[in-house]
């Protein structure tokens, strides 16, 4: 008897262990059967782009025996990183008799270009500008009130794409009536000719872009092929692409199906006796207990006998 009575707490923490073990596995059924959910993907934030002037020009000077490339971009800002840039000056050194050449001078020339999870925008805004190329330095190709240019891509959304030339327009010292329905052409004897193609817009289910003036120009100032100038200059141009759509959630099934022991429950005693899709696991926990619980009694009779 003192011996059954000594051995009995020893067998304790093996029967508590038993009854430890089936409580967990109870309580952590439905979530350990249902696996680990996808890792979420890295969202893509768009891009973004914004320039007040950018030229594209071929120079020859002196009968073409100097040919000089009249690339310029002014405020030319991209994101992902958001910028922001407001210089009002765009010179090129070495084209005028080896002077500073001013191409652009304005009163207000800024660009912005903003990204972020649910957005991307380019915007431009330039007011009282004048631009220069060489060969016609008291005479400006193009003189403007006030452009802007924006492009809006939202996440899930329509882009959107606005260039909005205000005031007048003087080309080559004429003022001009630009309109929307198709390209103006501007010539001037002895000068040259431009032709003008206003507020152009584009989109995608993605992407958008927008240009307030693009001129296409042909200079050469009394036939002296002094200054030839042939090439295009871009005013006020914004780009964007949306960031990528955040992807639904779907409900992860079970890596496995488990079964309870026993007679199937019908779908319809679920409904009248409050059960869920736990109940199997419930199940299949008070089984484990009942087990530990009987192996722990007969083990104890055992040792009394």
């Amino acid at each position: 008897m003192n011996s059954n009575a000594f051995r009995m707490p020893a067998r304790m923490p093996a029967r508590r262990f038993a009854v430890t073990a089936a409580a967990t596995v109870l309580a952590a059924g439905p979530a350990a059967l249902a696996g680990a959910g996808p890792a979420q993907a890295t969202e893509d934030h768009g891009r973004a782009s914004a320039v007040v002037l950018r030229t594209g020009l071929d120079v020859s000077l002196l009968n073409k025996s100097v040919n000089v490339p009249l690339t310029v971009s002014l405020n030319d800002v991209q994101a992902p990183r958001s910028a922001e840039k407001t210089a009002l000056t765009a010179k090129l050194d070495g084209v005028d008799g080896g002077q500073p050449f001013t191409v652009l001078a304005a009163e207000v020339a800024r660009s912005s270009a903003k990204v972020s999870a649910k957005k991307a925008e380019g915007s431009v805004h330039l007011a009282h500008a004048k631009v220069h190329v060489p060969g016609l330095p008291l005479l400006s190709l193009i003189e403007i009130e006030q452009v802007s240019a924006k492009a809006v891509c939202a996440a899930g959304e329509k882009p959107v794409a606005t260039a909005n030339p205000l005031g007048a327009v003087t080309v080559l010292g004429k003022k001009t009536t630009v309109t929307a329905g198709g390209p103006t052409e501007v010539k001037v004897p002895g000068v040259g000719e431009v032709r003008l193609d206003l507020a152009s817009t584009r989109t995608t289910s993605r992407t958008a872009a927008a240009t307030a003036l693009q001129l296409k120009v042909s200079i050469n100032p009394l036939k002296l092929n002094v200054a030839e100038v042939e090439g295009t200059v871009t005013l006020a141009e914004a780009t964007c692409e949306a960031p990528a759509a955040p992807a639904s959630a779907e409900p992860v099934e079970p890596a496995t199906e488990v079964k309870p022991q026993g007679a199937p429950v019908e779908e319809a005693n679920l409904a009248q006796t409050g059960g869920s899709p736990a109940t199997p696991y419930v199940a299949a926990g008070a089984v484990a207990l009942l087990a530990a619980g009987g192996g722990a009694v007969v083990l104890a009779r055992r040792k009394r006998g």
